[in-house]
């Protein structure tokens, strides 16, 4: 967990947990108290667990169906050793970090954080209003990412060290298999364990340990860290922002698993936002391209294609996220970024990709501020 030198400002991994919960979003519904209260009690979470734990080894059984489905022709188009993919091992890690994950879900709350949960229940608030938030903001984020942060982070490693591009392989495994999962809950439970395994999906498709690590070797007061710093907290508000802007600008564009403005997909969306952020960060903080050259960028060359999700829908989140970076930061500190947000908009260029024609086009007003965006 990252040190800094000054007491007073808080942990890069701190604010993460904290902008995590804050941002938490669920269904909206009026719960059941005494449904809610059987849930979220100790035999309600150990019930839940349990049934989670037997099915596990048969989710990733068809999870890895579903990966091998999706990205097989990945491995040969893209030259990927497929000795560097090895299913039983993939599943065997996620066996592991799902384990303690529900290990940490069973763990009981003080009696008084669950009072007041029930006394918001019976209230009539909706629970992701009041009720969730309160009882999983004690319990899912600082906790979990104690528990399971250093090994997703040895993962992550692990699975990158000789081809960056294996981790689409191990996250596209997680991601599936946290669906099926999540399919065999009751409502309310989903809510509740899905909020456990969005913590997964944040240290897995992001390289978060990566910049805790890059930011406990800089001084406090650096741009770079200040920037971070107070990015982090609006990172989930600055996806949501885009990804409904990109909605709005392509309202009948559909990917792989659906429409843009589907639930299931937008929820993808915004952590691939968050995701670019992270990485953007993690440029900053080590001071190189690294992290989007050797990793963020093939990873999405291999993967967006075949989800059916084009470039320009890219370049249209890279000009959007410029324009929250600038409203967010001053100008020294946004100049912290800028040189690798550049990097990032040349990558994904139309004189790399070209344009795709889809049905909405940018104007000339956006054509123009595209252009000048690094001005």
């Amino acid at each position: 967990m990252l040190e800094l030198q000054d007491n007073s400002i808080e942990s890069l991994a701190q604010q993460w947990a904290k902008k995590y919960m804050h941002n938490l979003q669920v269904e909206e519904e009026t719960p059941d108290p005494e449904n809610l209260a059987n849930v979220v009690s100790p035999a309600g979470r150990a019930k839940t667990s349990s049934v989670l734990l037997e099915s596990l080894r048969t989710a990733s059984v068809q999870s890895w169906n579903k990966t091998e489905a999706l990205l097989s022709k990945e491995v040969k188009r893209h030259r990927i050793d497929p000795k560097l993919i090895d299913p039983w091992e993939i599943a065997a890690d996620a066996f592991k970090v799902y384990q303690k994950v529900l290990d940490v879900y069973t763990q009981q709350a003080p009696l008084r954080q669950l009072s007041m949960v029930m006394k918001l229940a019976r209230s009539g608030e909706p629970l992701y209003q009041k009720a969730l938030k309160v009882y999983t903001e004690q319990v899912a984020p600082s906790q979990l990412a104690k528990a399971i942060s250093s090994d997703v982070g040895g993962m992550r490693q692990k699975y990158t060290k000789n081809d960056p591009r294996v981790i689409g392989f191990v996250s596209m495994q997680f991601h599936y298999t946290s669906q099926i999962l999540l399919n065999q809950l009751s409502p309310l439970e989903r809510v509740m364990v899905s909020a456990y395994f969005k913590v997964i999906d944040d240290h897995l498709y992001m390289p978060l340990q990566r910049a805790y690590t890059a930011a406990a070797k800089l001084d406090y007061d650096s741009p770079a860290l200040k920037a971070v710093q107070k990015l982090l907290p609006h990172s989930t508000e600055i996806a949501n922002k885009i990804c409904q802007r990109v909605i709005e600008n392509y309202p009948t564009y559909r990917c792989y698993s659906g429409a843009l403005s589907d639930a299931v997909i937008q929820i993808s969306t915004v952590r691939d936002v968050e995701m670019f952020q992270v990485y953007l960060w993690v440029c900053a903080l080590e001071g190189n391209i690294a992290a989007i050259q050797q990793e963020l960028f093939p990873l999405c060359v291999m993967i967006y294609p075949v989800l059916n999700v084009q470039w320009e829908l890219i370049r249209q989140m890279l000009h959007l996220l410029g324009q929250e970076i600038r409203e967010i930061l001053d100008p020294i500190e946004a100049e912290s970024l800028m040189p690798y947000f550049q990097v990032l908009w040349q990558m994904f260029s139309p004189q790399v990709f070209g344009e795709l024609g889809l049905e909405k086009k940018p104007s000339q007003s956006e054509s123009q501020e595209w252009e000048t965006l690094f001005a």
